[in-house]
């Protein structure tokens, strides 16, 4: 199973139903487990479980991981600006979804 799970965040898709522990997220994004715990701290994802050793992060915390990491190199937008911009860019989306569905 561990071996699936590896071989898929080699991919850009993961379904919503895979769970990552915290070493697969910080192999798949290539982080050490401080920069991930900052980025905890500051709500970009949100695990399941009482502390770090048994974490599980949703698929889709790997999308929004990368998503920051990339905010923050492309345009130099430290973590608490990279957060924000996540969660109104998610919400930009949202939006398009719901006009999408009512212009049908």
């Amino acid at each position: 199973m561990k071996n699936e799970v590896l071989s898929l965040l080699s991919g850009d898709v993961l379904e919503e139903n895979v769970e990552l522990t915290l070493a697969d997220l910080c192999r798949a994004c290539r982080l050490p487990a401080d920069q991930v715990y900052e980025l905890v701290e500051e709500g970009v994802v949100e695990p399941v479980g009482r502390d770090p050793g048994s974490w599980r992060f949703q698929g889709v915390s790997l999308h929004r991981v990368r998503i920051v990491l990339r905010l923050q190199r492309d345009l130099g937008v430290n973590l608490a600006g990279a957060a924000l911009a996540l969660d109104l860019l998610e919400e930009l989306e949202q939006l398009r979804a719901r006009l999408d569905r009512l212009g049908r």
